[in-house]
C-alpha cells in the first residue's frame, strides 16, 4: 500500500515533466528601445513659417514673424541637432506664432545663409575658452565700423580689422564716424584715401541723414569699441529703444553697454523696406584667427596686386627683403603705415604679437 508521501511526490514529478500548453496570457514582453522601429523620415512642417532671429537668450530665440508684426520667443526642435541659431538667421517655425504672452513656438529649419560674420577671440587667449571662433550674426549685407574721432580716439588698426573680416565674409563695409563735433575726420580719410571705402560723419547736433540712407532697406550690423557712441546712435535711429549708454574712463576705454546682439527694426519710411540694425556688444578687439593669410591680404585692396610682384612662396613678413609689398611703398604707390597695419595683422595672427600691443587697434 502507497503512503499518502509518496503519491503525493509521485503526482508532483508527473506534474512537472507533463508538458504544458502555453496561451498569450503567459508571455509579457516589455519591448526594449533597440527594438523600436527607426526611420529617417523627419516631418516636412509644411504649415511652418518664416521668422527672423533677432535675439538670443539662454536657448530661447525672439524670432519676427515675417509678414506681420507678431514677435514670437521659440525653442530650437531637436531634429536640428548642433546646428547653432544665431541673430540674422532667417529661420521655419511651427507652433504659436501669434506673439501672444507665455507661448512658445518652436525653430524647425534654418534657412542657408547668404553670409556669416565670424571673429575669433583672441582677445582672450589667456582663458580657457583660447583662440575661440564666434559667429556675430548671419545674414549682414553691410558692417557698419563705428568709430569716435575723439574720447577714444581714432583705431585705424581696429578699423583694419573690421574690414579684413567684412571683405572676407563677403560683406560691404561702411565707417561711421562719431563726435564729429570735438574733431575732424581728415586724418582717418587720407589714411583710407587709396580705398574705396564710403564712410557717414555723425554729430551729436545734427541729423543723421545720411547714415539713415546708408541702411535703408538692408540688413546691416554695427560694431566698435566700448563708448564710441555705438548705442547711442542706435537710440536714435530707433527711438525708444534705450540702449544702454556708458561713459569713457580716463584712460579712454568705454564701459561695456551693450550684453548681447539684438536686432532692431529701422523705423518706416513711406511704406519702403526700412531695414534691420543689429547692435553688438562693444569689443576690445575683432580676432582674425579664423581668417586665412591669403584672405587676410585681401583685406588690404591698396595692396594686394603688389604681392604679384613677390618671389615665390613669400610670407610678405619682409624677412626675405624680396617681398613686392615693400618694393610698392619704395615706389609711393602705398602707404607705409598700411603696411605696417598688415604685417601686425599678420603677425597677430602668427600668434606673435598680442592684439592688445597693436598700435590703434
Amino acid at each position: 500500500m502507497v503512503n499518502d508521501g509518496a503519491r503525493f511526490g509521485f503526482l508532483w514529478r508527473a506534474r512537472l515533466t507533463r508538458k504544458r500548453e502555453y496561451d498569450e496570457d503567459d508571455v509579457r514582453v516589455r519591448p526594449s528601445r533597440s527594438s523600436r522601429p527607426r526611420t529617417r523620415t523627419r516631418p516636412k512642417h509644411s504649415d511652418a513659417v518664416l521668422g527672423f532671429v533677432v535675439a538670443v537668450d539662454r536657448g530661447r530665440y525672439t524670432c519676427h514673424v515675417a509678414g506681420t508684426d507678431a514677435v514670437v520667443t521659440a525653442m530650437r526642435a531637436r531634429e536640428l541637432g548642433r546646428h547653432g541659431v544665431v541673430v540674422g538667421d532667417n529661420v521655419q517655425i511651427v507652433g504659436d506664432v501669434t506673439g501672444r504672452p507665455d507661448t512658445l513656438a518652436r525653430i524647425v529649419r534654418i534657412d542657408e545663409r547668404r553670409s556669416v560674420l565670424t571673429r575669433t577671440a583672441d582677445d582672450e587667449e589667456g582663458s580657457t575658452e583660447g583662440r575661440f571662433e564666434r559667429v556675430v550674426v548671419a545674414n549682414a549685407e553691410q558692417l557698419v565700423i563705428v568709430n569716435s574721432l575723439h574720447d577714444p580716439p581714432p583705431r585705424t588698426g581696429f578699423i583694419d580689422r573690421c574690414l579684413v573680416a567684412a571683405y572676407d565674409a563677403e560683406i560691404e563695409p561702411l565707417l561711421c564716424l562719431t563726435k564729429g563735433d570735438l574733431a575732424v575726420p581728415a586724418a582717418v580719410l587720407d589714411y583710407y584715401s587709396e580705398l574705396d571705402l564710403p564712410h557717414v560723419l555723425c554729430r551729436p547736433d545734427e541729423p543723421i541723414d545720411d547714415l539713415v540712407a546708408a541702411l535703408r532697406g538692408r540688413v546691416s550690423v554695427m560694431i566698435g569699441h566700448s563708448g564710441v557712441g555705438k548705442s547711442t546712435l542706435v537710440n536714435r535711429l530707433v527711438p525708444g529703444t534705450d540702449r544702454a549708454v556708458g561713459v569713457v574712463s580716463a584712460v579712454g576705454k568705454g564701459r561695456h553697454t551693450s550684453t548681447s546682439a539684438v536686432a532692431l527694426r529701422l523705423p518706416a519710411d513711406s511704406g519702403d523696406d526700412p531695414g534691420w540694425i543689429i547692435d553688438t556688444p562693444g569689443v576690445r578687439s575683432f580676432g582674425l584667427a579664423h581668417v586665412s593669410a591669403d584672405s587676410l591680404l585681401h583685406g588690404f585692396p591698396d595692396l594686394v596686386e603688389a604681392s604679384t610682384r613677390c618671389a615665390p612662396n613669400c610670407d610678405h613678413t619682409g624677412a626675405g627683403g624680396e617681398c613686392g609689398l615693400d618694393k610698392l611703398v619704395a615706389e609711393g604707390g602705398a602707404d607705409a603705415r598700411r603696411l605696417a597695419s598688415f604685417r601686425r595683422l599678420l603677425a597677430s595672427k602668427e600668434g606673435t604679437l598680442d592684439p592688445q600691443d597693436e598700435g590703434g587697434s
